[in-house]
């Protein structure tokens, strides 16, 4: 007989029936039954009911054991007594009748519990992951993680892919957040970074002459964590693609994405085709450019309603500034007194004035606003939103670059109010036509608004145009160009962004130096990959899903970490590992460095 096992704990079933067994694993809860002494025994594939009586030659070591007690079962596999089988487990019609408990590693008192799922504090989960990782929901969405993975890998390989690994430690790279970076023990003064994505390796891959790439590769950016990100590192399904336009990347990778969440999304449907969404559509309708589209509410500029109107408020707004506009969100069903004063409330808990509203009655509007603009406007809203009895539109204004991210979560609040969202739906859609570039006000310039290595919408002509109306002071033919960037969005949760890439020497300096790049600067900063370019490299594009936030949707987890095995908490560290941490002095020694500590402000300083 094996020395720990002769089964798993989730192995044995009715046909095992009088067979002698070994079993190993935690004691995952004991229970007394009149001196008789059931012991749930879990390890990593299931759960198996232990019985030992005082008749049993395992009773007395049974009488000691505490929650997670590593130890080993011999014994003889028995029907459970009639009525007290357990339909919730796959064992659960029999139990083993302990003739040997032996055990293998005792457990101090538990600093948080494994058996049931309360809600516990994050530091002390951390702290503990690896027990945290006991408890069955987290075991579960870590198992999820890895058949999610094992699936991309096998879909990608059938559709003609190649995975390569590609350098961790590397060259600093303008992503868009700060780089971790690695100092060289080799070359004083000198630091790696590493990457914040495969991103000029993967376009490299692809000017080596290899034709379909993929990694599920590790990301590294040092910037502060959110709900659907984690800091220090996550994990993408990277992919890159020769000799193709968007539409290939799309015919590509949204049978993956769906064929995935068809897979492990538990019945739920998934939205197919993806909608394509144009990224000035979307701020228009939803306010943002990661729309939730389980949400129906679609929103619509109504400034021509309030212009010259008696609402003053707006009516000034809109003549003081071209930029300003009214936008309506409409509420069906949403027209009771009790909602729009609880909306209202809501706008003012999240910093705002409050949000107007019209409440639509089978006589006309009701509430101050309609009655400051009129039955005939406010009849023209209702049939311009397509709004009858019992609904209701609530209204922000002002320019909508300022305001929109606030309407976007009115949009969201109303929808969740009043029972919208379909729940058991991922709802995808593509995001086009992104903004080559965007207004950068802290700087006053011009900057990349998403992937700098992105193809512009009408090639080399169209940057040619855009610089010069740049170097003549006019900024509008550069903001106003689109490029071929992408982003796959599901539920509201940004999943992957994407690109055709710039494959032109000539033209990929010109599009940085619209940025503020020399070209200096573009030959030293991504030296490589402009001179491979000037070698010869095939049209490219791809794009990069991540894992992580693909995992958390279908676990339906509101926090990325539910789904990481080690993660950090939310300020950057690892509680588990105790790191970050300082250097010995040696360490610091060989590295050619020396610690310089920030500077203690005056009131500090003062107080020391």
């Amino acid at each position: 007989m094996h020395a720990y096992r002769t089964h798993t704990c989730g192995a044995l079933r009715a046909a095992d029936n009088e067979k002698t067994v070994r079993l190993s694993g935690w004691v995952h809860r004991i229970r007394d039954h009149g001196g008789v002494l059931f012991i749930d025994l879990r390890d990593h594939y299931g759960m198996t009911q232990v019985v030992a009586d005082p008749d049993s030659p395992a009773f007395h070591v049974a009488e000691t054991l505490h929650a997670e007690w590593v130890i080993k079962v011999d014994g003889y596999v028995r029907p459970r007594p009639e009525g007290t089988e357990n339909p919730n487990l796959p064992t659960g019609e029999v139990e083993v009748f302990a003739t040997g408990i032996e055990v293998l590693s005792a457990a101090r008192e538990l600093p948080l519990p494994v058996f049931g799922e309360p809600d516990y504090p994050e530091d002390i989960r951390l702290h503990h992951r690896y027990l945290d990782l006991r408890r069955e929901k987290m075991h579960a969405n870590i198992m999820l993680r890895s058949a999610v993975t094992a699936s991309i890998r096998r879909r990608m390989t059938e559709m003609g892919f190649t995975e390569f690994q590609t350098p961790i430690l590397t060259a600093s790279s303008p992503e868009g957040a700060r780089d971790f970076v690695v100092p060289s023990r080799l070359h004083p003064g000198k630091f790696y970074a590493l990457p914040q994505a495969p991103q000029q390796y993967k376009q490299l891959i692809m000017a080596s002459g290899f034709d379909r790439y993929f990694q599920i590769a590790p990301c590294f950016r040092d910037e502060d964590a959110r709900a659907d990100r984690s800091p220090g590192e996550f994990y993408q399904l990277d992919i890159e693609m020769s000799f193709v336009t968007q539409e290939d990347v799309f015919n590509a990778v949204e049978p993956l994405m769906a064929g995935i969440f068809e897979e492990f999304g538990k019945g739920r449907k998934v939205t197919k085709p993806f909608p394509r969404i144009p990224y000035d559509e979307a701020m228009r309708k939803y306010g943002t450019d990661k729309p939730d589209l389980r949400n129906p509410i679609e929103m619509s500029d109504v400034s021509e309603h309030f212009r010259g109107s008696g609402f003053r408020i707006f009516a000034n707004m809109l003549k003081s500034d071209a930029r300003n506009r009214v936008w309506a969100i409409p509420a069906p069903s949403g027209g009771s007194r009790a909602f729009c004063d609880r909306m209202n409330a809501w706008a003012q808990r999240e910093g705002q004035p409050g949000l107007g509203y019209i409440m639509f009655r089978e006589d006309g509007g009701a509430g101050p606003l309609a009655r400051n603009i009129g039955e005939e406007r406010t009849e023209a809203i209702a049939r311009q939103l397509g709004l009858k009895a019992g609904d209701a539109a609530f209204f922000v204004a002002g320019d909508p670059k300022t305001f929109a991210p606030f309407a976007a979560d009115a949009r969201q609040k109303v929808a969740q109010e009043l029972g919208l969202i379909d729940e058991n739906r991922f709802a995808f859609c593509w995001i086009v036509d992104f903004p080559m570039y965007e207004w950068n006000e802290e700087e006053e310039r011009i900057d990349f608004s998403h992937n700098p290595f992105s193809m512009p919408q009408g090639g080399k002509e169209a940057l040619e145009a855009a610089k010069a109306a740049l170097d003549a002071g006019d900024t509008g033919p550069a903001l106003a160009l689109k490029a071929w960037q992408y982003d796959i969005v599901c539920n509201g949760v940004e999943l992957s962004s994407g690109a055709i890439r710039n494959h032109l020497p000539e033209v990929m300096k010109l599009a940085f130096e619209i940025a503020g790049y020399d070209g200096r600067e573009v030959e030293e900063r991504f030296g490589a990959l402009y001179r491979a370019f000037q070698y010869g490299a095939p049209p490219h594009g791809g794009i990069a899903p991540g894992l992580d936030r693909m995992v958390m949707l279908l676990a339906d987890e509101p926090n990325i970490r539910e789904v990481v095995l080690f993660p950090m908490n939310q300020q950057a560290e690892d509680l588990l590992m105790n790191a970050p941490a300082e250097l010995a002095p040696s360490q610091l020694r060989e590295l050619h460095l020396r610690i310089m500590q920030p500077k203690k402000k005056k009131a500090e300083q003062g107080n020391s």
